[in-house]
């Protein structure tokens, strides 16, 4: 991506955000149009894919908030076609017309405005507007553009998604996730040129990866685009990445599921994302996990290193008292429940839940009274007499009389 793209393309609206949406709202809607747009959720989708590219370009730069601030910076100097306050006649805009231009813009070369920032320590009048455009060519000491030279820039950061069994989420364990995102190709290890050939020095720009061309009343240097700044050309195109150097592509991750995670829970890989241009690191890459739900356990909402477990028991275990032979992920265990225990406590299993490096968790046990749907003709007998038995008891006095 030249510095030119910067001048043309309107990020902001790429990720549908305005020009003042704070950090927060810009990494939101790129994590939205990611997702809708990933190449793993639209197949064969051309438009997708573009879509989902050109998302991830913007998301580059406004992502990133040093590039951000040199983004804003260029297009505000370049809206409506040059400079603030425009170009005509003597340079207006510019406190005392424009160096080397002899009062008017006749002639005047953007060069001469780095020649000129040099000599005044780095400013080019008010507004250290030498540094600005010196940014957007890829230099930042004031001195003009050096030939061949890109900004390095960092590779976009990359969504994905990964749905892990329940024992996983809480034991930890590794696990292979194909990813498909852009990457540095595999024919030509990231050259665009054919494996076997190479390439030779650019014919427009001579190498110096920078062209001049006229803007009305002043000329500018620019990236060339032959070359893309870089100087150079290639022989013959790399028949897979058509000589950018970078493929969209799937490819196999190892991801490490630490002991303990939690359903939407993201993990992130440094250096896993999109590759980076002119030497720039590799970005990111979020892996969103989506755990499967257990058939017995579930995961406390006050402390997710708790496992959370229901056991049905009878009537009578809950009056007299019983030893509970319970499962847990490992094994079982016994538990030992009082007499006279209320249907719907829970007990507390120590050591018995998610072993994290916090610290074990422990497992809540729910003990609730199973009622039998049919009764024979016994133990309706028997429930009949336990009804006449206990007349004396009515477990709804209070609450009756608190109505009085």
């Amino acid at each position: 991506m030249t510095q030119r793209d910067w001048i043309e393309k309107d990020f902001y609206r790429e990720l549908g955000v305005s020009s003042t949406a704070s950090d927060p709202e810009i990494k939101k809607a790129y994590r939205k149009l990611a997702r809708e747009l990933h190449p793993d959720a639209n197949p064969g989708d051309a438009k997708a894919e573009a879509r989902f590219k050109a998302v991830s370009e913007a998301y580059g730069v406004l992502g990133d908030a040093e590039k951000r601030k040199e983004y804003d910076e260029t297009r505000k100097l370049f809206a409506g076609g040059g400079m603030p306050g425009g170009f005509p006649g003597g340079g207006q805009g510019f406190p005392g017309g424009f160096p080397g231009a002899g009062g008017g813009a006749q002639g005047f070369y953007l060069g001469d405005l780095f020649g000129q920032a040099a000599r005044c320590g780095g400013t080019a009048g008010a507004g250290g507007l030498g540094d600005l455009l010196g940014g957007l060519f890829g230099n930042r000491g004031g001195g003009g553009p050096t030939p061949g030279m890109q900004r390095a820039q960092q590779g976009a950061d990359v969504e994905s998604s990964l749905t892990i069994p329940f024992e996983d989420a809480v034991r930890g364990a590794t696990m292979t996730l194909t990813v498909t995102s852009p990457g540095t190709c595999d024919t030509c290890h990231g050259s665009g040129a054919r494996p076997g050939t190479g390439s030779h020095t650019c014919p427009v720009c001579s190498g110096s990866g920078f062209v001049n061309r006229s803007e009305g009343a002043f000329a500018m240097s620019e990236p060339c685009r032959e070359c893309r700044g870089t100087g150079s050309v290639v022989d013959d195109p790399c028949p897979e990445c058509h000589g950018d150097g970078v493929s969209t592509k799937a490819r196999p991750l190892t991801v490490r599921i630490p002991a303990g995670v939690e359903d939407g829970q993201r993990i992130r890989l440094a250096g896993k994302g999109g590759p980076g241009r002119f030497g720039g690191p590799s970005g990111d890459l979020y892996v969103k996990l989506s755990v499967t739900p257990h058939r017995l356990f579930g995961r406390s909402a006050k402390n997710s290193r708790d496992l959370t477990l229901k056991v049905p028991v009878t009537f009578p275990e809950l009056v007299s008292g019983a030893t509970l032979t319970v499962p847990t992920l490992d094994s079982t265990v016994s538990l030992k429940i009082p007499s006279g225990t209320a249907s719907g406590r829970t007990f507390r299993v120590r050591g018995r839940g998610v072993q994290a490096k916090k610290g074990a968790g422990d497992l809540l046990v729910t003990v609730e009274v199973a009622v039998p749907q049919r009764l024979d003709e016994a133990a309706s007998e028997a429930l009949q007499a336990y009804t006449d038995a206990t007349k004396s008891f009515d477990p709804r006095a209070d609450l009756l009389a608190g109505g009085r």
